[in-house]
């Protein structure tokens, strides 16, 4: 056995090492600057690869075209386990190595006020490696089965906000809430395919943490008063699991894949540590304790993180495809330490997206556009944060492309290396006088690599 090419060899060493020294930090420290993920488990991140989320985020029918036609081939799945049944060891690329990240940047504003508030973030969305492990025999009886693992987050907490307000008799105060967390996934999923028929299973262990505090300063001059912190950090952990299924159905023109999935409520243990304390500031703008009011250590519980299912479709030819999915999410069911959060609520998602390609596997061309696959979608919805007994809505339109990075000839001797790009628009929030509205733009991007492993050797 030997790996198609060792400069690819080269690169995926380079790029792995490199990204196994950042995932500790990385996963613990990325966040969003968003008031919203105060509420639950924290914000959300956006599901899929940076592919599907250039295509408005449609990923359960969407699977890994191991095709010579998909140059430049796609991106692992890592929404739908039962894509992975597409690998196979009769192809000329099968090992993926897929990582993503994303620039973005935040604005927020309220209705009755001019002021904006902006933050910028840079964030690792995923890493995933994906590998078949089916046999020739298995393959020869039409049978392919695919093995992926990988780490992602999933809702990230960061969010500062000042509120200042008038006192009767005390003159100013200003409350300071802060939170910082979320979720991660270490995951191992795989997927098998019979004929036109997939189903795969995702599992691994969800860990986190949400630290909340709430700071109350009174800002008088003649007068003193002690001001006040109440704080809660909550560590949490426990396994998931993720079943899918996608179907093939050729057609006289081209093919039709539908697809499901879907994440199943989890049960994480929970453990809880607050204090209430006055507290003084010092000439840093660093506080201290002057008394602690009441300490809890090691609270156990239980946050429940609720289930979502998620149906689609992906129609596609030689040159072009197009596809929709319709997400229901079961918010309102969340709960921490057997208590619901009012802020939540059951929402859906509909997304619909689409590709285009010039090339096909008889293009000959020196124009590097044509080998070049261009991305469009959006989605829309009611916010799954409900505030002042109000649904706020969310939408948001993305485009994005697939740059590759290796010849059409390099694919043929089995390595392949892509870049994903995309950019994202999104809005949430209400028009009212009290409402606030949150904009977001995301500039994502991604490497795809992949190479022919276990090759045999001929000689003529």
């Amino acid at each position: 056995m030997h790996l198609a090419n060792t400069t690819t060899t080269a690169i995926f060493n380079r790029i792995t090492g490199f990204i196994f020294a950042l995932l500790v930090t990385h996963f613990s420290q990325a966040q969003d600057n968003s008031p919203y993920s105060r509420y639950g488990i924290g914000d959300v991140v956006p599901n899929g690869n940076i592919t599907t989320r250039a295509m408005g985020g449609i990923s359960a029918a969407y699977s890994f075209d191991n095709s010579i036609k998909a140059v430049p081939i796609s991106s692992l799945n890592i929404d739908n386990p039962a894509s992975l049944g597409s690998l196979s060891n009769n192809s000329y690329i099968n090992v993926l190595f897929d990582i993503g990240g994303e620039i973005d940047k935040h604005t927020l504003k309220s209705n009755n006020s001019p002021a904006k508030y902006t933050s910028n973030n840079t964030n690792i969305s995923y890493l995933q490696f994906g590998i078949p492990i089916a046999g020739k025999k298995l393959e020869d009886k039409g049978i392919q089965w695919g093995l992926s693992f990988g780490l992602r987050p999933v809702t990230r907490i960061n969010y500062k906000i000042e509120d200042y307000r008038r006192i009767s008799n005390i003159d100013t105060a200003l409350y300071t809430y802060e939170g910082n967390g979320g979720i991660s996934q270490a995951n191992i999923s795989t997927g098998v395919k019979i004929k036109n028929f997939s189903f795969g299973v995702s599992t691994g262990y969800s860990f986190g943490s949400k630290d909340y505090s709430t700071k109350l300063r009174f800002l008088n001059d003649t007068i003193h008063y002690y001001s006040s912190n109440s704080a809660a950090k909550t560590r949490f952990g426990g396994v998931f699991l993720t079943i899918g299924a996608q179907y093939h159905v050729p057609t006289k023109k081209g093919n039709l894949q539908i697809g499901a999935f879907a994440n199943l409520q989890q049960n994480l243990r929970a453990n809880l540590d607050s204090i209430d304390e006055t507290i003084g500031y010092d000439f840093t703008g660093g506080n201290y304790t002057i008394d602690t009011v009441s300490y809890a250590s090691e609270i156990s519980g239980k946050i429940i993180v609720p289930a979502n299912y998620t149906l689609g479709f992906i129609y596609s030819q030689p040159h072009w495809l197009m596809g929709a999915d319709f997400t229901i999410s079961r918010w309102g069911d969340y709960k921490s330490y057997g208590k619901k959060e009012a802020a939540t609520q059951n929402n859906w998602t509909l997304k619909i997206g689409g590709q285009y390609f010039a090339a096909n596997e008889a293009t000959v061309s020196n124009n590097y556009w044509k080998f070049v696959k261009y991305r469009a979608g959006f989605y829309i919805g009611p916010d799954y944060i409900k505030l002042d007994d109000k649904s706020r809505n969310q939408y948001g339109f993305s485009v994005g492309a697939g740059f590759p990075l290796t010849s059409f000839q390099r694919l043929r001797l089995g390595e392949f290396v892509t870049l994903n790009t995309g950019i994202e628009f999104n809005a949430r929030g209400n028009t009212g006088s009290r409402s606030m509205r949150e904009n977001i733009v995301r500039f994502n991007f991604g490497i795809s690599m992949g190479q022919h492993w276990f090759q045999k050797r001929k000689y003529d």
